[in-house]
This record gives structure tokens, sequence and C-alpha cells, in this order.
């Protein structure tokens, strides 16, 4: 599986994005997708993810409510939408796979290119 992360970019606080995780090859029903998000000094940090193929999503608790994790199935293709977006959401954010549900970046076998997204007036 290799993945491809992207759309970040340059918003105000209180606004939105869409980041797209972009996956090729065959993704097994059991797979889990998950986004992670590292700011500058700190570690890497689990966001939500989402199970392939029944499509049961998990958040962490500082997003959820703001953000939305979805799949389209048809184009291979896991979404982040974040809403009412602030500073502290300001960081790399990056997808990765992995055969189980896990918060942790070692439960995941594959990892696409961070994007960046930058919280700021």
């Amino acid at each position: 599986v290799q993945l491809q992360a992207f759309g970040g970019g340059l918003v105000q606080p209180g606004g939105s994005l869409r980041l797209s995780c972009a996956a090729s090859g065959v993704i097994p029903d059991y797979y889990h997708i998950g986004w992670f998000r590292q700011a500058p000094g700190k570690g890497r940090e689990f966001v939500a993810a989402i199970r392939w193929g029944s499509g049961i999503r998990y958040y962490e608790d500082s997003v959820r409510g703001r953000f939305t994790i979805s799949k389209d199935g048809a184009k291979n293709t896991v979404y982040l939408q974040m809403n009412s977006l602030t500073p502290d959401d300001a960081a790399v954010y990056y997808c990765a796979a992995g055969t189980q549900y896990s918060t942790t970046p070692n439960g995941y076998d594959y990892w696409g290119q961070g994007t960046l997204v930058t919280v700021s007036s």
C-alpha cells in the first residue's frame, strides 16, 4: 500500500480545510487508515482513524466534533475534514495504514508523506 497525503495549506483560525489521503494498491477491509499530526518540537500524535471495510471511525478527544474522517472506496481515498481550526491544530499531517486500530504510530505499517497545515491570521 502506498499513500499520498495532500490538501494542507494556510487557513485562518475558525476556518476549514480538507485533507486527502490517496492510496494505491488494494486495501483489505480489515485495514485501518489513520491520520496523525506532528507539530514542531512535539511527537507524532493520533488524530483520527477509519476501518476501511466497515467505516467505523475513531477520533482523538480534542478533534471530536470538529474533524470528520471519511472514505471513498471508489477513489481509494480517505478524507479528513477539519472545521473550527485553531492554532493548536497547526502541524504536519500524515496518513498511515495498518492492520489494526491503533492510536500510536508504531501500530501502522505504511505512511504517506506529510502535508503542512498552518493556522494563522
